[in-house]
């Protein structure tokens, strides 16, 4: 070794100065929060969103557009992981907002940790989105799960939310260690764990080809568990439904980009060499996703685990765009495939987002409003608010014109050009089928009786909120080009 590389070059700090900022905020509103005597703890929920800001700031500031890597390559800076990073800001600031009144009326869940642990998962996923290094993507997804366990085991009196917390920490150390063991095998085959250094050991043909396939099915078993498709979705409906309803929001948004970040990160940028042999895998996960999780929502009476089982179908239309990438080595599919994948994740979690805000807005104290029934006759108590729903039902169904439709129809585009037609085929099929279980919350909403006419109560800046979320939605699907061009132009400079 030579006295050059023997020398170590410090850090460069302001790469990560958003990750530093929000680790020293999340550690001092843990020590601020002591000092708090308020029950309400507002000054806790605005410290912790003001943290958001900060961290939104720092990143768009920051921001150059290069790609540049730091930590002795841990860690990598580009367009993707700014434009993940500032959605994912957004993301969870919308979800805190969203939370509040639900979080008060529990007492269990009224308490500074919860805000705590809200920016510790956010940490782990921006740790997720930036890592050029396979611990890095272990440490961050650690970090995520842990603070998750915790958050869906708040209400302590809560039996569902116990065992739903029980469930998820279990078969989560089990993805983990799936992840790890595929890990340990692709670093037996490639002598690294850089992400960028196995990407060049594989394109000069440096490693055992047998022990690199055996841990590709480990680390896209692991992949899949985070991402929640079959046959690794055993915990979504439980935890869905287990888990107070405003960590269930969390679960359902914020983690899919990071998931997104993770795939595009190893098997992408890491694994492209060795896309023949896991586009095959995501394929089948695909098609698996699709089938089970839009037949098994159409038997459920439970909202949330309905939204589960549609989840997992939608992670699973996801990954149509990630198998087109690349054909016969050709790599000439891979940026409209990529790019609309992402299109796909961030406009799920926007309508996602919005339909769990809408069961957050009808929830009272002692009251879950999770049954279909709960939303009979909406339409008769709030004309508005029915609407809104309306528009997240139509645009997960991909009813033109929302923005939904418009996900479906890029990642169906790149699949078809890309050659894969019985797959677009397979997929449209499968939607068509989920759309049963969408339209049927809008028959209920619109042309069945209310149980209860009492008026809706919220927050203010929740009804605002909602209403955006709402028209989001809708004007993204008749002008989506700017979101698009976005995830265009963020996949196009990092890939």
């Amino acid at each position: 070794m030579t006295l050059a590389e023997m020398q170590f070059l410090p850090p460069d700090l302001r790469l990560a100065s958003a990750e530093i900022f929000v680790l020293l905020m999340a550690c001092l509103i843990l020590l601020f929060d002591l000092l708090v005597r308020e029950r309400k703890r507002t000054a806790t929920y605005v410290a912790t969103q003001a943290s958001l800001v900060g961290a939104a700031v720092i990143t768009a500031t920051s921001s150059s557009g290069d790609i540049a890597f730091t930590f002795s390559n841990m860690f990598v800076a580009d367009m993707l992981g700014d434009v993940l990073k500032l959605l994912l800001y957004l993301t969870v600031f919308v979800v805190l907002l969203y939370s509040r009144r639900y979080v008060l009326e529990r007492e269990q869940m009224a308490k500074g940790e919860y805000y705590a642990l809200a920016l510790f998962a956010t940490l782990g996923m921006m740790v997720m989105i930036t890592a050029n290094h396979f611990l890095s993507v272990y440490v961050g997804l650690e970090l995520l799960s842990l603070s998750l366990y915790a958050m869906v085991a708040m209400n302590r009196d809560s039996v569902p939310a116990t065992e739903a917390a029980m469930k998820y920490f279990v078969l989560g150390a089990l993805a983990s260690g799936l992840l790890l063991y595929g890990m340990s095998m692709i670093y037996g085959a490639t002598g690294s764990l850089d992400i960028s250094a196995v990407a060049e050991r594989l394109a000069i043909g440096q490693v055992d080809k047998g022990i690199l396939v055996f841990g590709l099915v480990f680390l896209v078993s692991g992949i899949a568990f985070k991402l929640g498709v079959v046959p690794f979705h055993m915990w979504i409906p439980d935890v869905y439904h287990g888990a107070p309803t405003a960590v269930t929001l969390f679960i359902a948004t914020a983690p899919k980009l990071a998931a997104f970040a993770i795939v595009m990160r190893m098997l992408v940028n890491g694994l492209i060499v060795m896309a023949a042999d896991w586009q095959s895998m995501l394929i089948f996960l695909s098609v698996l996703s699709m089938a089970i999780g839009n037949i098994a929502a159409i038997a459920q009476t439970n909202l949330k685990r309905m939204l589960a089982y549609s989840a997992i179908s939608h992670m699973g239309f996801m990954l149509l765009g990630l198998v087109t990438g690349v054909v016969g080595m050709d790599r000439q599919f891979a940026f409209n495939a990529y790019s609309s994948a992402m299109f796909y994740v961030v406009t799920y979690v926007l309508t996602s987002a919005g339909t769990f805000g809408m069961i957050l807005l009808l929830a009272k104290s002692g009251f879950e409003s999770d049954e279909l029934e709960d939303f009979k006759g909406l339409n008769k108590r709030s004309p508005w608010f029915a609407a809104v729903m309306m528009m997240m039902m139509f645009s997960m169904a991909g009813v033109p014109f929302f923005v939904g439709f418009f996900a479906k129809f890029s990642v169906l585009q790149a699949v078809v050009a890309a050659g894969y037609l019985w797959l677009a085929i397979v997929a449209v099929l499968f939607s068509l089928i989920g759309c049963f279980y969408y339209l049927r919350v809008v028959k209920i909403m619109y042309f069945d009786q209310p149980v209860s006419n009492q008026p809706i109560d919220a927050p203010m800046d929740t009804k605002i909120l909602l209403s955006v979320n709402g028209l989001l939605v809708a004007a993204l699907g008749i002008v989506p080009q700017s979101l698009m061009s976005v995830c265009a132009v963020s996949v196009l400079f990092s890939i």
